[in-house]
């Protein structure tokens, strides 16, 4: 442990354990001081971000940066990254064997997303915003709050797809239903929408109902890969990171059967750098076994390949909005924190408050760093000839910001 922060060129990190000080690093960039709880902390950390993340869950170590803290990480990973590149050659066939045991079937699929989002509504209540949208945010005028980006993210799509009354959207990845009650109430149209998680479901339900928009929204429980239909429109936001590497191209093919020869589909997705993205496909990390059980991010060049490759679709529009997540992320982790009481009064642990306290810090700095991103991308059908509309929605959004 102390030798890997001795390494440290970007930043400071000061550890202090039993009133000992250690200084690491320089003072140009993020500082950040941790402090050591228990001795178990030095062990655990020799597990990578997993181990980094359970230790920190069981309040083995503290810090007054987190977000800090991971941005001195993320600035000193070019070294790892170069070792990790020339064992790569030696891993991947390992992790490819590995990966068979846990393919991400529909049965498998279901479990992990319920391992997240089933959390319990009232959890996630006190720390998104009353949208209940559960993804990057986009901030297109000075003090907007997060509800008003959350509503100007979902609009940004609307636009850039050119959805009105006569369309039938289809939505992959209903979440609590922001995207879909928008959609229907602000242009009309009808819209199919799908999840795997029952807490969302159910939630959703309510929330169409009480809007009285059952004849514009259907609500369905199930896998993409079952989904039938044709439909003029489809939108898919920050989904695609839950189906798994091995799928991107089952996702893309089955997304452009259930499209009409007109369509055109909007995806939101977060992403990793493309050469980054062999390394980390297949790693378990804090986040990957965690928070979102398998896991992984596709990089850009990934998915325009398997477009291209499983898909008639050609790419039309392709925005980079990674700038507005840490303000996001910065929002969700502070309402969580403000509400710890309450979630600790409704009989969630502790080690969940923390465990969400590090997921959020963790995202932030990782997007604030650029080792991550966030892009919508707009892919068309053969017959689609609305790209001066979607050039318009994209133009009109760019402005806004």
């Amino acid at each position: 442990m102390l030798g890997l922060l001795g390494r440290l060129k970007r930043g400071r990190v000061e550890l202090v354990d039993a009133g000992r000080r250690l200084e690491f690093g320089d003072g140009d960039g993020p500082a950040a001081t941790v402090t050591v709880r228990s001795p178990a902390f030095y062990r655990q950390v020799l597990r990578g971000s997993l181990g980094i993340g359970d230790s920190y869950t069981r309040g083995l170590w503290d810090c007054d940066d987190l977000v800090a803290l991971v941005r001195v990480l993320a600035r000193n990973m070019e070294t790892i990254d170069r070792v990790r590149r020339r064992m790569a050659p030696v891993l991947s066939p390992v992790q490819r064997v590995a990966s068979r045991s846990w393919l991400p079937t529909p049965a498998r699929s279901r479990r992990q997303i319920a391992a997240h989002y089933d959390l319990g509504n009232d959890f996630f209540e006190l720390f998104l915003d009353e949208t209940m949208t559960y993804s990057c945010a986009v901030f297109d005028t000075p003090g907007a709050d997060l509800a008003d980006a959350s509503r100007a993210k979902l609009e940004r799509v609307c636009a850039k797809l050119d959805v009105h009354p006569g369309d039938h959207v289809l939505e992959i990845g209903t979440g609590w239903g922001s995207f879909a009650l928008h959609a229907a109430t602000t242009r009309g149209c009808r819209v199919t929408t799908t999840t795997l998680s029952k807490e969302q479901h159910d939630y959703a339900r309510e929330r169409i109902e009480d809007a009285g928009l059952r004849d514009r929204i259907t609500l369905l429980l199930d896998d993409y890969r079952h989904l039938r239909g044709r439909f003029d429109k489809l939108v898919s936001i920050e989904m695609i990171e839950a189906v798994g590497w091995q799928n991107f191209g089952t996702f893309f093919r089955r997304c452009s059967e259930l499209l009409k020869s007109t369509g055109a589909m909007a995806l939101q997705a977060i992403t990793i750098d493309d050469r980054a993205y062999e390394l980390e496909k297949a790693k378990r990390t804090f986040i990957k076994s965690r928070i979102f059980p398998g896991g992984a991010l596709p990089s850009v060049e990934v998915m325009t390949r398997e477009v291209a490759r499983s898909t008639d679709m050609r790419a039309v529009h392709l925005e980079d909005i990674t700038p507005h997540y840490p303000p996001t992320l910065a929002a969700w982790r502070r309402r969580l924190l403000e509400n710890a009481g309450r979630v600790l009064a409704r009989g969630y642990p502790e080690r969940l408050v923390r465990q969400f306290e590090l997921y959020f810090a963790y995202c932030e700095a990782g997007f604030t760093e650029r080792r991550i991103g966030d892009v919508q991308m707009v892919l068309a059908k053969p017959a689609f000839r609305g790209e001066q509309a979607v050039l318009e929605g994209a133009r009109h959004a760019v402005l806004a910001t």
